[in-house]
């Protein structure tokens, strides 16, 4: 017997609906398998980092957003794996220990405007505005720029404001900043972002060569101006490029 077109289109949506449920379940818990890898991380190089555990509201942001969005659809699988992937463009969507330690580091709270260097996927810009008041995201490779701002328009990031520049340079329209997170490796600290950072305000960087040692450099700003600054712990990053 043949059912009537509205029965039909129910029981389709009814089953579309049922199958997204439990794909969104089997993230959750790819989700809670990550965060406790990143935890037990944080245990073990807390000698390093001098943070013996991550800040709740920070464990939160990595539950929340969806990291299979951010990467390419042959990666999918691998989105909730402890590793950085390659997203286009010859870039990389980094380790999610990475991206959970740069964001504590930087003390980011519901009042922080913060500026983010090196969009990429977009995924540490997501991961921010669920914890900041807004961020301002730079990308120089436009293709890559405009393929983040547009996923995190549909995922409903509407505090986060994407332009396509150098970000060496910083974004002085909108700053001082409360923190600056740079997501690839300078060969030494810009100046301007070190003006543009508010005064108590937090620099994350790494900081080294291509090839070469590099560093996760945290720099704080006294109310003074003056900057204090310690190496965090041995990374690896592709460089920050442009005309500098």
């Amino acid at each position: 017997m043949k059912l009537p077109l509205r029965i039909a289109l129910l029981g389709v949506m009814v089953t579309m609906s049922v199958t997204n449920t439990f794909a969104e379940d089997a993230y959750q818990k790819k989700r809670q398998q990550m965060l406790a890898e990143i935890k037990q991380m944080v245990e073990m190089t807390k000698s390093y980092t001098g943070n013996v555990s991550l800040d709740k509201q920070v464990e939160e942001a990595m539950m929340a957003v969806p990291r299979h969005k951010f990467v390419p659809p042959d990666s999918q699988q691998y989105a909730y794996e402890n590793t950085a992937l390659p997203i286009s463009h010859k870039q990389t969507i980094s380790q999610p220990y990475i991206v959970a330690l740069m964001t504590d580091l930087a003390a980011v709270t519901s009042e922080s405007v913060v500026l983010e260097v090196g969009t990429g996927s977009g995924y540490q810009a997501a991961i921010l505005s669920e914890l900041a008041s807004h961020v301002y995201s730079i990308e120089i490779i436009e293709p890559l720029g405009l393929e983040a701002k547009s996923l995190l328009q549909d995922l409903g990031y509407d505090n986060v404001t994407v332009k396509i520049g150098d970000g060496y340079h910083g974004w002085s329209e909108h700053a001082p900043f409360d923190a600056i997170l740079v997501t690839a490796a300078a060969e030494h600290i810009p100046e301007q972002l070190i003006q543009q950072l508010k005064p108590g305000g937090r620099l994350v960087i790494p900081v080294g060569k291509q090839g070469q040692a590099q560093s996760l450099r945290i720099l704080t700003k006294g109310a003074d101006g003056e900057i204090e600054q310690r190496d965090v712990l041995s990374v690896v990053f592709v460089p920050l490029t442009g005309k500098h």
